[in-house]
């Protein structure tokens, strides 16, 4: 509390200074021998009291930083006031230091214009084509948050004290490998915080598996973002870094053992109070208030969002806008890409590779409307902020996620279903988008798989790993050839085809066939041309992926005798 009291009494005094003439003769027009008499002693003790309530009470309540570059429009007003109203050389001095807050003030206002570049430099990524193969083996983080959000309301009663409380912000984490979402239990109001002091606790819910029933942890939490006064989370981290820039809202995040923390990230602007670069975050335990401050290099492993949502978005949106220079993004919009907001977090979905680390994922599309065609997609990382942009293929049209939705408001017309959470995956080598469905009252009822260059290639099922499998099969009769790269271990067999069974699909033939030790195997003529001609008696070798399905992908088929 000491440091904003000093912020405002130096404020007072300097708004005093500039506003109150120093000679009484100049305010009064009193007699020269009345010129020396101090006569701004009651105005300054009273402008100087009043401006420091009220930037107490500005800073206090809005928790923005106590920089002096904050102050820029007061600096224009107050300097204004105070050259009106002397005269003379203290007029002309005070009308210099006008001018000096007039032009810094006009340099902020126009600082987006001329940091253009600097913001598409700052966040410039890598680019690549593709990103690799999604393991068939594992199950996507796919529980769209608005249908956990629903099941967490629905378990409330397990929160004691239920009236005093709300369900606060769902964001997903990895807590000892495994995907959930976890949301804290807020106060409902500021009588619910007066009698109730701290909340209770938080939920978990797994974020893999829709069947999972939310968890109720019990963790006394003190300093939150719905407490009020010194207890309240965001003015207690601006108490402690009064000079900090901040950006984004405060996150929950829990370690291995279930404590739970908050943290807010912070950085610095890229010119003039304009623009911003995340640089590393405050963490706050909710119970004692104890505060620490660590680099983005240094953040604990347990933290997954270093780096905001509302960051990344804001990171995406110059890499988009900016690719050459501000007036071009307003007129003639050459190569400009605008992200999606189809995320589920600040307009970026939260998504997992193979090793656990979060990555926020965004579809850029064309400015142009009616354009639903994906101009390439981003993931960043959430511990680093370092963000590749892919491509895709550039032979082919890949549709974005707003048409991917509209995909399945038409497939479910009459039931009213609705797309949420669209994330690009490449499934078998086929850039795809996964969307969960769900109802009018916001449950989930399947899971869509729709090729993003092949839109009528699509499937749904029940869980992400069903909807696979008859993607895999989907693919195959649309001729595409099917990659997959899951852990599932390669496998060689011979033996001799029972039955056989060709379907014709577009230019290719899919071959399904059963061999003597009882396991069904499938294969595309696209991959193997010979396969067309595989007939029941036939000894043959097989290598296989041996992934536990009811028909085993063939990576290679050798028929005995043909062509020998």
């Amino acid at each position: 509390m000491s440091n904003i009291f000093l912020f405002s009494l130096i404020i007072g005094l300097i708004t005093a200074l500039v506003v109150i003439p120093i000679m009484r003769g100049q305010l009064s027009g009193t007699k020269k021998e009345d010129k020396k008499k101090p006569s701004f002693i009651i105005p300054f003790i009273t402008i100087t009291i009043l401006t420091m309530v009220l930037t107490f009470t500005f800073y206090y309540f809005t928790n923005l930083d106590r920089n002096f570059t904050s102050l820029w429009i007061f600096a224009i007003i107050v300097t204004a006031i105070g050259t009106i109203l002397s005269n003379g050389k203290e007029r002309l001095i005070k009308g210099i230091i006008f001018a000096a807050s007039f032009i810094i003030g006009i340099y902020f206002l126009i600082a987006p214009v001329f940091n253009a570049n600097e913001k598409f430099n700052q966040v410039k990524m890598e680019e690549q084509v593709e990103i690799q193969a999604f393991d068939e083996t594992k199950t996507p983080a796919s529980v769209p948050p608005q249908f956990a959000r629903n099941k967490m309301k629905k378990a409330f009663g397990q929160v004691p004290n239920t009236s005093y409380y709300e369900l606060g912000q769902l964001q997903i984490q990895k807590v000892n490998n495994e995907f959930v979402y976890i949301a804290p239990v807020e106060f409902s109001g500021f009588f619910k915080w007066w009698n109730g002091d701290k909340t209770p606790g938080y939920f978990t819910l797994s974020a893999t598996d829709s069947s999972a029933n939310p968890k109720f942890i019990k963790a006394d939490m003190v300093y939150t973002p719905s407490s009020y006064f010194q207890k309240n989370l965001e003015r207690h981290i601006r108490m402690n870094y009064p000079k900090r820039i901040f950006y984004g809202q405060t996150q929950l995040e829990i370690d291995d053992e279930g404590k739970p923390y908050y943290i807010r990230t912070y950085g610095s602007f890229v010119t003039a109070r304009n623009g911003f670069k995340a640089e590393g975050i405050i963490m706050v335990d909710p119970k004692t208030g104890e505060t620490m401050d660590y680099k983005l290099a240094d953040v604990p492993k347990f933290i997954d969002g270093a780096v905001s949502p509302e960051a990344v978005s804001l990171q995406n949106s110059y890499y988009g806008k900016y690719i050459h220079g501000f007036w071009n993004s307003l007129f003639g919009k050459s190569d400009v890409k605008l992200p999606s907001d189809e995320g589920t977090e600040a307009n970026v979905s939260p998504i997992f590779n193979e090793e656990g680390e979060m990555y926020y994922f965004t579809d850029f599309t064309s400015p142009k409307e009616g354009v639903d065609s994906m101009l390439g997609y981003s993931l960043t990382n959430s511990r680093t902020g370092k963000a590749t942009y892919y491509t895709g293929n550039l032979e082919e049209s890949y549709m974005d996620s707003q048409g991917a939705l509209q995909i399945i408001e038409k497939k479910f017309i009459e039931k009213k279903w609705q797309g949420e959470m669209p994330v690009l995956y490449n499934f078998y080598g086929e850039a795809s988008w996964l969307v969960p469905v769900l109802d009018s009252n916001g449950f989930l009822q399947n899971y869509f798989i729709v090729s993003a260059a092949n839109p009528e290639i699509s499937v749904y099922a029940n869980t992400p790993n069903e909807a696979l499998k008859q993607y895999k099969t989907a693919l195959q009769k649309g001729g595409s050839s099917v990659d997959g790269r899951g852990t599932a271990e390669e496998k060689q067999v011979s033996g001799t085809v029972v039955r056989v069974y060709k379907e014709k699909s577009g230019d290719y033939t899919l071959i399904s066939f059963l061999l003597d030790n009882n396991k069904n195997f499938i294969i595309s003529s696209e991959s193997n041309s010979l396969a067309i001609y595989l007939k029941e008696g036939d000894r043959v070798n097989v290598h296989y992926l041996d992934t536990e399905e009811d028909f085993l992908p063939v990576k290679n088929l050798t028929i005995e005798g043909l062509l020998e």
